[in-house]
């Protein structure tokens, strides 16, 4: 492979559960060979999961590819051999025989529409599962196992309005988006 001069994103596989030790390996050996000026960035795509627990919510990250870690450098076969050789390293991605392949802009646009890395002309907004009419089983908190139906929907606050049948009254109760789920 002739050595490249454009810095471009590539994907590195790594062993599963390894991804944050190849992160950091890399970023000592940018230290310690001063290769600043030919890697750039090292990156485990991941996004901030929201979930209930005991009526509480909990926010952690999530891996959106275990197993992988993105490095944004300027590709040469000795900076292959050296990142390819580190612990817990497979390889990098790439076509059958044709050595590692960089993403292409829209892979890059979205990997990181949601970090904000990337510039990108469309604002990346929150998809609602939920529409206005529908019916929710409710999962979480005093009103778990209840059925009702959406009323209104808050998207700015994460949360929505629906009417359970308490004593055969609807009643109006508000509740996160993580509280409830669609009914098959």
């Amino acid at each position: 492979m002739s050595d490249s001069t454009e810095k471009k994103w590539y994907v590195l596989q790594t062993y599963s559960g390894h991804e944050n030790k190849v992160k950091t390996n890399i970023e000592k050996m940018v230290q310690q060979q001063k290769l600043e000026d030919q890697i750039f960035s090292v990156k485990i795509p991941s996004m901030d999961v929201a979930e209930m627990k005991n009526g509480k919510k909990k926010v952690t990250k999530k891996k959106l590819m275990p197993g992988y870690v993105l490095v944004e450098m300027n590709m040469t076969d000795d900076l292959r051999f050296k990142i390819q050789n580190l612990p817990s390293v497979s390889t990098f991605v790439g076509g059958q025989g044709k050595g590692p392949e960089p993403l292409s802009l829209d892979e890059i646009k979205n990997l990181f529409s949601d970090v904000g890395d990337v510039e990108s002309e469309e604002v990346s907004r929150p998809r609602f599962l939920f529409k206005v009419g529908e019916t929710l089983k409710i999962i979480d908190g005093p009103f778990a196992n209840f059925s009702g139906l959406v009323d209104e929907i808050f998207p700015d606050k994460g949360r929505l309005r629906v009417r359970v049948e308490i004593f055969g009254r609807s009643t109006p109760v508000e509740l996160d988006y993580l509280q409830v789920k669609s009914e098959p």
